[in-house]
């Protein structure tokens, strides 16, 4: 008996010493840079913690939707989901009662190389991966029968890290992706496709690069009283904590160049080769954004719920950053809008905020995409929850 006792203390030291280690790791925010908070809590009670101005509210329309990213929509309403992770899955998400909370997250594909774009066209559902874009036809009816795929375009160049792609069709019917630099800063001479946003027609002919300069877009849109093309463009690391901004771009026109590698903002240079070429060779930033808030999916309100002054706004899911040193705050993890007036960005605002912690460095979500229903609500992507929340306003 005494033996026992000794094993029962032991036992009961080791278990007090993990609880002791954990609970450590818990106020610390967990392990790595900034750390997720509040392991354990239900998504529905950190929801609360997201502040909006007032006569909005958030709730949480889709839930276990795994690394939740760009969102594509069909006209009879149903959500489909790209992701990054390593799973490579791609989501249906039906509302079958229409009661604006999803009835079943459908996984329509898997073992797919980074499949972040999702775009939807006359019943086909375009998808693309970090070095090509593949196609579903009459998807809607084939969402549980492992839907076979059509290749669009292939050999897209796609090394280093920023080859991830956000893709949807213009005004003109043509589909329209980035291309990521292939690293932090390269000068990539040898292959112009690189930090290009690129066009197509819907079979993949008529190739044809829209942009250059452009380091990182997760997201862009159209204005609806123009047809001109924005876009967000992510800035480059390793410059500071303040510096260089995150960007929203204005393109007017085929053909222009946008900056990267040499300038960013409205007139950094690059410390490696912003002497290479003058800044009169770019075309300015429409609106600097915060440094490293990895600015992503962007969309014009055009609905009819919000308020008439959110009409034709600009909103930014801003993911969050993780180059900022240790003393400092993130950037990022929130809904920002951007007001254009007169063909103009005007104001840089925050709309939505608290998934990111009081302390700065923990948080709970990390905003992706965002979508407007035809009802005029919003959706919101959450690749760390895991989640789409729907933003509604009430009158």
């Amino acid at each position: 008996m005494k033996h026992m006792n000794k094993y029962v203390s032991a036992i009961l030291s080791i278990l007090l010493i993990f609880a002791i280690i954990n609970d450590s790791l818990a106020q610390r925010g967990g392990r790595g840079r900034g750390g997720r908070a509040g392991r354990g809590e239900s998504i529905t009670f950190q929801i609360e913690r997201i502040k909006l101005p007032p006569g909005f509210s958030i709730e949480v329309y889709a839930e276990n939707v795994r690394n939740a990213r760009s969102m594509a929509l069909s006209p009879s309403g149903t959500v489909f989901v790209g992701t990054r992770a390593r799973a490579g899955n791609v989501y249906a998400i039906l509302d079958n009662d229409k009661d604006h909370k999803a009835d079943e997250v459908i996984t329509i594909a898997s073992g797919l190389n980074s499949p972040n774009g999702v775009a939807f066209k006359d019943g086909s559902l375009y998808v693309a991966e970090r070095s090509r874009i593949i196609r579903y036809d009459n998807i809607e009816s084939n969402l549980r029968n492992s839907p076979e795929y059509k290749v669009v375009l292939d050999e897209i160049p796609a090394e280093g890290g920023h080859s991830w792609k956000y893709l949807s069709f213009g005004p003109d019917g043509m589909l329209y992706f980035n291309n990521g630099g292939p690293g932090n800063n390269p000068l990539r001479l040898d292959e112009p496709r690189y930090a290009t946003i690129i066009r197509v027609n819907p079979d993949g002919s008529g190739f044809e690069i829209y942009a250059h300069g452009v380091r990182q877009s997760v997201g862009h849109d159209w204005d609806p009283r123009t047809g001109e093309l924005w876009f967000t463009d992510n800035g480059r690391d390793r410059l500071g904590d303040d510096s260089p901004p995150d960007e929203l771009n204005h393109a007017t026109r085929k053909g222009q160049h946008f900056g990267f590698p040499y300038f960013f903002g409205k007139d950094i240079p690059d410390p490696d080769h912003g002497e290479k070429r003058p800044l009169s060779d770019f075309e300015p930033v429409a609106m600097a954004l915060a440094p490293h808030a990895a600015a992503v999916g962007m969309k014009f309100y055009t609905g009819d719920m919000f308020p008439d002054e959110y009409k034709n706004v600009i909103f930014i899911a801003e993911h969050g950053s993780w180059d900022i040193s240790d003393s400092n705050p993130y950037n990022g993890y929130k809904i920002s809008t951007v007001r254009v007036e007169n063909n103009k960005a005007v104001s840089y605002e925050t709309f939505a905020e608290g998934w990111l912690l009081e302390d700065g460095r923990r948080r709970f979500g990390r905003p992706a995409d965002v979508r407007v229903l035809a009802d005029g609500s919003m959706l919101v992507s959450d690749d760390m929850a895991h989640v789409l929340y729907r933003i509604t306003y009430n009158r």
